[in-house]
């Protein structure tokens, strides 16, 4: 069966799985914590608590489910990761339970599958069996199977290093990161021209009135100084305007007593 990739799964089946696997994230099943890989999510990994009162009591299985480029029309293959004795499990690992062959539903989601999996725990089928040996011994000697599973319980589903939380969240999230990253990224730009921008400052200091009161507007008049309009005044040049007006208004008041004298 070809593996599928985030690349090349249909974009309705990442969505729908980025929503399942946030939902186990933020809701897992009793006893079953998932872990995703972030490159790829047609692998997916659970690490399964031994339910109390079974032979694989206090032990910790990992398994992963492997989903292919038609799913969720062909049902995903499950694996056990961690050594396990049980009927339905082979020795490479292999699951063999109904949901995942025959009575397999497309709209069947991956916690109705972890959780038959873990059940598979609690109420193992020795007719199907794919280990022989943990089949027959079942059948006939309850006891002898019961000791088998946990001695390879003890040696093997040890406690593993827990999955990072939020990982699953924060992979599903990426996955929509892509798609509006551009827009964020204009919008961002957008907003920051105004900010940069001199013109901004420059427009808030002349409704002031008074340079004075709002002195974060002459660092940027000075920085962007382009033109001589845009420049502060300094002291010197109000002298020199002032001086100026002086003058002016001496010379007209000469020409006026000019004017009155020519008419005497």
């Amino acid at each position: 069966m070809a593996m599928a990739t985030n690349e090349n799964l249909p974009p309705n089946v990442i969505k729908q799985l980025a929503k399942e696997l946030k939902n186990l994230d933020e809701s897992p099943p009793e006893g079953i914590q998932v872990g995703v890989n972030d490159d790829d999510f047609s692998i997916i990994y659970a690490d399964i608590e031994g339910p109390a009162g079974t032979p694989y009591e206090n032990g910790v299985f990992r398994m992963k489910l492997l989903l292919s480029h038609d799913f969720p029309h062909s049902p995903p293959k499950g694996y056990f990761l961690t050594r396990i004795f049980h009927p339905n499990i082979a020795s490479n690992g292999e699951i063999c339970v109904n949901t995942l062959k025959k009575d397999w539903n497309p709209s069947l989601g991956l916690r109705h599958v972890l959780t038959v999996v873990r059940c598979l725990l609690i109420e193992p089928f020795p007719e199907s069996a794919l280990n022989e040996q943990a089949g027959k011994m079942l059948l006939e000697n309850y006891e002898e199977y019961a000791r088998h599973a946990r001695i390879y319980t003890g040696i093997h589903a040890k406690p593993k290093p827990k999955f990072k939380s939020g990982a699953i969240s924060e992979s599903t999230t990426a996955l929509n990161v892509g798609q509006s990253i551009g827009d964020q990224k204009s919008v961002a730009v957008g907003a920051a021209v105004p900010v940069q921008s001199p013109l901004a400052p420059c427009t808030t200091a002349s409704k002031g009135g008074n340079s004075q009161d709002q002195p974060a507007a002459v660092g940027p008049m000075h920085e962007t100084g382009v033109s001589g309009s845009m420049v502060a005044p300094t002291a010197s040049t109000l002298k020199k305007d002032v001086g100026l007006a002086k003058v002016q208004a001496d010379k007209k008041k000469i020409d006026a007593r000019k004017k009155s004298l020519k008419r005497l």
